[in-house]
């Protein structure tokens, strides 16, 4: 039996975008004021997590596009660090959640508890009706409440005994997990993993870094500093802005054709989906408009190409066996897919002709 399901909200943190049909000029000053408040975020994350420039930049592009990031890496290497680094810098409410094997669905969407005096129930929300909701190592909890996060995910909303409940903007889960070769772990469904746009890995620092960090974080609190930069309206202005970044007919299609090389690529049993195709031009526009340009280049879209397609693939078991990636296999796709012509960054242009050149003489 079918019941009408209430629609409600329990925040007022939903901004109206700006109207983003405007002409160039507007485009141009609205980049503008983009461009420095995303400076400023990513300087402000650098300093936590220095000489890693490259996780900011996608971090904050991921926040920009509206979509959600999955921090993986061994313990101890700053996932967790990374993304209370982001919460910090912007002027928003934040939720963290440590991720357990009894945690329950409820304990994040949020559950009605029945006031005797009143004789009604009260709905109380959870962490989920935050801005940023940090989860931390999201694959110790069971597959049954790793999936109370699916619709939140995708339709910025959530269902609690029949009533959908809006979530605020912007929303951005940024959960950290383990590698699940480690004790106590369950893998993220597929389904689930193709709900995070984007990620990444932080890695081990190098010698100087680590040394560095030894002697500025022994006495002192590496957050005590930070301070927001921005605010959530501004990011939800900023995001409608970076939507309004053009992207030509040719590079969808070259989108589309580094998806389409995945799904009948031999090293792979599954290649991306038209999620992924729609999340990589996303964030290629949020990474053109932070670098202050109203159109979308195919290097936008070849810098992105692994952090968005490669989780969302899987392995044959050939590969599997020969110790191939699912990285090398999408770095193989772009070396592969033919570039539009007249769609490359001069720069870019000059790199792959001298590129080009060097082959010839080798052979």
């Amino acid at each position: 039996m079918q019941t009408d399901r209430a629609t409600s909200s329990v925040s007022d943190g939903h901004v109206t975008a700006p109207h983003t049909d405007a002409g160039p000029e507007a485009l141009r000053a609205g980049l503008g004021e983009l461009v420095a408040a995303t400076g400023r975020v990513r300087a402000a994350v650098e300093s936590v997590v220095p000489n890693r420039p490259d996780l900011a930049r996608l971090t904050v592009a991921v926040l920009l596009a509206e979509g959600h990031l999955l921090v993986e890496d061994v313990p101890g290497v700053g996932k967790t660090t990374l993304a209370k680094a982001l919460a910090r810098t912007i002027d928003c409410r934040v939720g963290r959640v440590q991720f357990t094997p009894d945690l329950l669905p409820s304990d994040l969407t949020g559950v009605n508890i029945y006031r005797s005096s009143s004789g009604e129930f009260e709905f109380r929300p959870g962490p989920v009706f935050n801005n940023v909701v940090i989860g931390d190592e999201i694959n110790r909890a069971s597959p049954k409440t790793q999936s109370a996060l699916l619709e939140c995910m995708e339709e910025g909303q959530t269902t609690v005994d029949g009533t959908t409940y809006t979530l605020p903007r912007p929303f951005l889960v940024l959960a950290t997990q383990n590698p699940v070769e480690m004790e106590g772990t369950y893998p993220l469904p597929e389904a689930q993993r193709d709900r995070f746009m984007a990620r990444l890995a932080i890695g081990y620092p190098d010698n100087d870094a680590e040394l560095r960090m030894l002697d500025s974080q022994q006495s002192t609190d590496p957050f005590a500093h930070l301070e927001p930069v921005t605010t959530a309206e501004a990011m939800t202005r900023y995001a409608a802005w970076a939507r309004a970044v053009h992207a030509s007919p040719a590079v969808k299609q070259y989108v589309i054709d580094l998806a389409v090389g995945t799904r009948g690529h031999a090293g792979l049993r599954l290649g991306a989906s038209p999620r992924a195709s729609l999340q990589l031009l996303r964030v290629a526009k949020a990474h053109a408009a932070m670098a202050g340009r109203q159109h979308v280049l195919p290097d936008d879209v070849q810098s992105l190409a692994v952090p968005v397609l490669a989780h969302r693939l899987i392995l044959s078991t050939e590969s599997r066996l020969a110790g191939v990636t699912a990285a090398e296999i999408v770095r193989d796709v772009v070396d592969r897919t033919v570039v539009p012509a007249g769609t490359t960054s001069p720069a870019a242009a000059q790199r792959r002709s001298t590129l080009g050149r060097t082959t010839n003489q080798s052979r």
